[in-house]
Formats: C-alpha cells, sequence, structure tokens
C-alpha cells in the first residue's frame, strides 16, 4: 500500500466539511458510543486487526524509497486525547517529514491499543498510506476508553502484530528498520497470551511469548520507541518508565506536552536518519511560528539527541530469520 501524495488542501477541506455538517473527526467512534450497547462495539472494519495477512508498505514509481511508520496510542482512560491531538497536528507530522526532507517517501500506519483482558476493541491497526487516506484511518479509531486499571495494557499484542503481520520494503529490500511509535502510559503485559492473539488476531499460536522475545522481534523490522506525555495518569511514574527502559533503552521519551507528539515523531526521525542534527530540528519549529511547542520537543530529546550512536547501513540484506543488519547503532 502507500501510493498517492498527502495534499494539506484535502485535508483542510475534509476537516470545513465535517464542521459543516456537524461531524466529529471521530465520527465512527462517537456513533458507535451513542448508539450502540457496549457489548456490541467493534473495530472499524478496515482496522480490525483479526484475520489480517499483512499490512504492507511498498515501493512504487511514485514512492521508490518507501519508509514504514508506524503509530500506534493506547485510547484507554486518560490517553483518549491522543488520536484527537494526532488528528489536528498531522500535517505539522508530514510537514516536518516531507517539506523539510528529513524522509523521502514516509508511509504512516495509524492504530489503537487498550486491555485485551476486558476491553472490547483491544487492538486496531490501519494500513500504511503516503496520502490522505492515512487521515481516514486515524478518524476511523474507535476510542473506547477502557482499561484495567492495573498499570498495564496490551502494548506487548501490537507489537506481536508488527512484528509478524506487516511486510516492508525498506527492510526487505534495503535493509533498512522503519519506526514504530508507541504513545501510552502503561506497561505492557509480561507475555504475549496464545489466546488473546487467538481471539483478538486469529493465529495460533503454541505457547505464549515473552514480552522480551516479542520487543526484539518487532525490533529486527522497526525502530521502537516509546512516547510517554504529561497530562496522562501515569505521566512520570518511575515503575512505568523503568519497564520500557529495560526493553527499549534510550528509545524512551518523555513528553511534557501531549500537543507536541506528532514534532516530536517527525524531529525523532529526522535525527536517527541523520537528516538534522536537534538544533536544526528545533529551528524548523520555530520557523512555523504560532503555538509550536520548541521548549517541549527540546526537553523531551535532548538527552536522544545526546546518546544516540551513528547510524550504519550495511551493504547486506537481511534473512526472513536474522536480525536488523540494515541498520547498527555504534
Amino acid at each position: 500500500m502507500g501510493s498517492g501524495a498527502w495534499s494539506t488542501d484535502v485535508y483542510a477541506a475534509a476537516a470545513s466539511y465535517r464542521k459543516r455538517s456537524g461531524r466529529g473527526a471521530f465520527h465512527y467512534s462517537d456513533s458507535v458510543r451513542s448508539g450502540s450497547p457496549r457489548d456490541s462495539w467493534k473495530a472499524h472494519p478496515g482496522l480490525d486487526p483479526h484475520g489480517v495477512g499483512t499490512r504492507e508498505s511498498r515501493d512504487s514509481d511514485e514512492h521508490p524509497t518507501s519508509l514504514a511508520i508506524g503509530v500506534l496510542f493506547d485510547v484507554t482512560g486518560s490517553m483518549g486525547q491522543v488520536p484527537r491531538t494526532l488528528q489536528t497536528k498531522l500535517p505539522d507530522l508530514l510537514g516536518l517529514l516531507i517539506r523539510k526532507g528529513y524522509v523521502d517517501d514516509p508511509q504512516i500506519l495509524f492504530g489503537a491499543v487498550g486491555d485485551a483482558t476486558c476491553d472490547r476493541v483491544p487492538l486496531q491497526i490501519g494500513q500504511f498510506e503516503s496520502d490522505n487516506r492515512m487521515d481516514d484511518h486515524l478518524g476511523n479509531i474507535f476510542i473506547e476508553g477502557g482499561g484495567g486499571g492495573q498499570k498495564t495494557e496490551s502494548y506487548e499484542l501490537a507489537l506481536y502484530f508488527m512484528a509478524r503481520h506487516t511486510s516492508t520494503d525498506c527492510y526487505e529490500k534495503r535493509g533498512k528498520r522503519g519506526y514504530l511509535f508507541l504513545i501510552g502510559d502503561e506497561m505492557p503485559y509480561r507475555r504475549v497470551k496464545r489466546k488473546e492473539v487467538a481471539a483478538v488476531i486469529g493465529d495460533k499460536l503454541a505457547e505464549d511469548i515473552p514480552v522480551e522475545h516479542i520487543v526484539a522481534e518487532a525490533q529486527r523490522r522497526y525502530e521502537v520507541y516509546y512516547i510517554l506525555p504529561q497530562g496522562a495518569s501515569h505521566a512520570g511514574d518511575s515503575e512505568v518508565l523503568a519497564a520500557w527502559r529495560a526493553l527499549l533503552g534510550q528509545n524512551v521519551i518523555e513528553l511534557d506536552d501531549l500537543d507536541a507528539v506528532c514534532e516530536t515523531i517527525a524531529l525523532t526521525i529526522g535525527l536517527a536518519e541523520d537528516a538534522i542534527d536537534l538544533d536544526e530540528g528545533l529551528g524548523h519549529l520555530n520557523e512555523t511560528g504560532g503555538d509550536a511547542p520548541v521548549d517541549a520537543v527540546g526537553k523531551a530529546l535532548a538527552a536522544y539527541a545526546r546518546d544516540r550512536g551513528a547510524v550504519v547501513v550495511s551493504d547486506s540484506l537481511p534473512g526472513p530469520d536474522d536480525g536488523p543488519k540494515g541498520i547498527t547503532r555504534l
């Protein structure tokens, strides 16, 4: 997938139409929650992961060097504001990635994470897109607002899907990992549970998978990041941060301002691609003027920019069972 090109004019026209017609940006979620009993709630058909073979990010004449970018966010409890923020700031994300030359051909997949132990819709996964269909997928997210209240959500299910049900040309043709951002405020469960995988995704596993193993599997294809924004229920929680740092090391980002999430994602990619240094990226934010969250992004990425290693792209492509030969951090 991933044909077509993003248009800010199309995005603005769609927003204007919704305003005139009285529809919210998340009409599917609004209509299901207001018009259906809880026991009938389902993911939008375009986002239901059950029975999905693969979500694909492919090269084309239009986009010859596609780069897969997954953005998956918790929609439980206080995190329900995240998709709304992403939707309003989507042009800023695409503007930085494309107009500032951080990457040539980004293809973005949006998805949502809940709690498979208690939620009706614990996982939603869109498609990799280059054009305004990414806004459509984002707008079809069901914002359940549930969760189990135990400081854990089913991030490990999302990691399982991205590890085993995505196919990306950037990795398979060029040995280059894509990017996967998890936005939340809780910890993953310790294991990918085979019963939950069967119920939510449809795969039959012989046994549960330790979370460390599925993280390592996802990291073969993606640079995996976890963003913990201020304003969430467990913002700054030392236990949550320690759990994710044990899994992802330096790729755990604390963010003071939820409104800065799109800019933080864009600058993280720009830094990892060696397209910018942090000062250049913050300068790009300053150029946009207005309420660009320069200070929040600078604070969030200062340690990452300082500590990250160089990126080396090897000449050898990875095999299906190999580790990430394409990108190595020194």
